[in-house]
């Protein structure tokens, strides 16, 4: 089987123009789709010639020569899309899409035809071939019906995974999972991690960055899991002074401390029986680290001034956007309190990751906040969706849930529209800004420097591995110097210091 590399597209590649970040640095934001399609065709000119037009389309296109060959490459690895010649020797074409569809009822197979043998494509047809091409045809032809082909299968792909939601929104009452709003493989790998971890008893601790919904994923797990009848309770480490977070997790006693006027429960024992979710486990101060290890090993605590053992049956779920481990490193955060939170370890993707998904959750928030703030607001422009995507998200959904319901209270039609964005993402601001050689990244959780840095760091990262190591090819995608890209690379840490350039 030959394979033909696809032009990936990429934020390198395609789209909406250049744009500068940090000076000379360059590169093309875009998120294009690609897919996967198997071409079979005994016609060496004519297949090598479907392929090299797929491919420029920005496809990933694998290449076989027999109808054997194309059935092997299907079961080794399924595509979105299946085009093969009818007449071949041997396994001819309507024996293909019988044996992939027999496979897959799902497939997507487009037949390609001489003139003349019309009869024999619309037999392949009612075997399940989504639609025929006949011979000779142009290159834009092939395109556009490759296209039609695949937003087929991607409606496909989209109808699935709405049945495997409801089935499962059927099993759970409360719904939870039908909150986590995303499309992209990101999102759909963690839902099936969350599935696997909310079966079992272990420990999960959630990484991710603010704004990513780790809350969101931690009652999942709850509502997912055998303790869905018990009670989920929160924890915000981060907000309670050292002395009111022991008191908080663990309870007190009367006259423990000054304001100590009656009994109080803790968390812990407010959880029992259910779950609790420790958010922002990192600022936990080491003396509450300590009592916290008691806990999840032992299963037991005192009280605030209390002398009484209290047993408790609770999963913990914690969640940081700290790196834990560089906090043990530094002695800020226990080693051993480290293994037993982090059993089970979930990453949550920021949203730049998953560009993909930024439409569907702006659809989801005008939906849930359009009833709230502007009832004549149905959906939203697709000069406004292009602005969303190509947008950073430094503060992730929870900014983008925010920029929504800004731009409803100002929106004055049926649907949002750029203008109705805040300044620094509707057209007029970006194409400013472009002029200027700037990216507009606007201010978050987070200083702008380390947002900016952070966003050259993970661009460098992909032209870098688009390039596969090759400096001169990378420095050429960055549109930059390779004196300037090897000065970036050490600094973030691709290569090691002083290191010989090459190629």
């Amino acid at each position: 089987m030959s394979a033909y590399p696809a032009a990936r597209h990429s934020a390198l590649h395609g789209g909406h123009g250049p744009v500068r970040l940090l000076g000379p640095f360059r590169l093309k934001d875009v998120y294009a789709a690609m897919a996967r399609i198997l071409i079979i065709d005994d016609h060496d000119a004519m297949r090598e010639g479907m392929a090299v037009t797929l491919s420029k389309a920005g496809h990933e296109v694998s290449a076989v020569k027999s109808g054997m060959e194309g059935v092997a490459a299907w079961r080794k690895r399924p595509y979105e899309l299946v085009i093969t010649d009818l007449k071949m020797e041997g396994m001819d074409g309507l024996a293909v899409v019988k044996a992939l569809r027999t496979d897959s009822p799902e497939a997507v197979v487009m037949v390609v035809t001489a003139h003349g043998t019309i009869e024999a494509a619309v037999t392949a047809m009612r075997e399940g071939a989504f639609d025929f091409i006949e011979k000779p045809f142009p290159p834009d032809v092939l395109r556009a019906k490759a296209d039609k082909a695949l937003e087929v299968a991607a409606t496909q792909k989209r109808v699935e995974r709405l049945a495997a939601r409801t089935q499962a929104l059927e099993a759970d009452a409360t719904g939870a999972l039908g909150t986590l709003v995303g499309e992209s493989e990101p999102v759909q790998r963690l839902l099936a991690q969350v599935r696997r971890a909310a079966a079992t008893e272990a420990t999960v601790h959630l990484q991710g960055e603010s704004g990513t919904g780790k809350e969101l994923v931690a009652r999942m797990l709850h509502t997912l899991s055998p303790r869905r009848e018990g009670p989920f309770v929160v924890v915000h480490c981060a907000a309670l002074a050292e002395t009111l977070l022991e008191s908080e997790l663990f309870g007190h006693e009367k006259g423990s401390f000054t304001g100590a006027i009656k009994r109080k429960l803790g968390r812990f024992e407010l959880a029992d029986g259910g779950t609790l979710f420790l958010d922002e486990i990192g600022e936990v101060p080491a003396s509450v680290q300590t009592k916290l290890l008691r806990v999840l090993q032992e299963r037991e605590l005192q009280r605030v001034g209390g002398e009484e053992t209290v047993h408790v049956d609770v999963r913990v779920v914690s969640a940081t956007n700290r790196d834990l481990k560089a906090e043990v490193a530094a002695g800020r955060f226990r080693e051993d309190l480290y293994y037993r939170l982090h059993v089970v370890p979930l990453v949550l993707p920021p949203l730049r990751e998953r560009p993909e998904d930024v439409p569907v959750l702006a659809r989801h928030f005008v939906a849930k906040h359009a009833p709230r703030i502007n009832r004549q607001v149905e959906g939203l422009s697709e000069g406004t969706l292009r602005a969303l995507t190509r947008y950073a998200w430094p503060g992730n959904v929870r900014e983008l849930e925010n920029c929504i319901e800004q731009a409803l209270v100002f929106a004055e039609g049926t649907r949002l529209e750029e203008k109705d964005l805040p300044a620094n993402l509707h057209g007029e601001a970006a194409r400013a800004a472009l002029a200027q050689g700037t990216l507009p990244v606007p201010s978050g959780d987070r200083p702008l420097p380390d947002i900016l840095e952070d966003i050259e760091r993970q661009l460098i990262e992909r032209a870098y591995t688009q390039a596969r190591g090759v400096k001169t090819e990378t420095a050429r995608l960055l549109g930059i110097k390779t004196s300037a890209l090897y000065y970036k690379l050490e600094k973030y840490g691709f290569i090691a210091r002083g290191e010989t350039p090459e190629g």
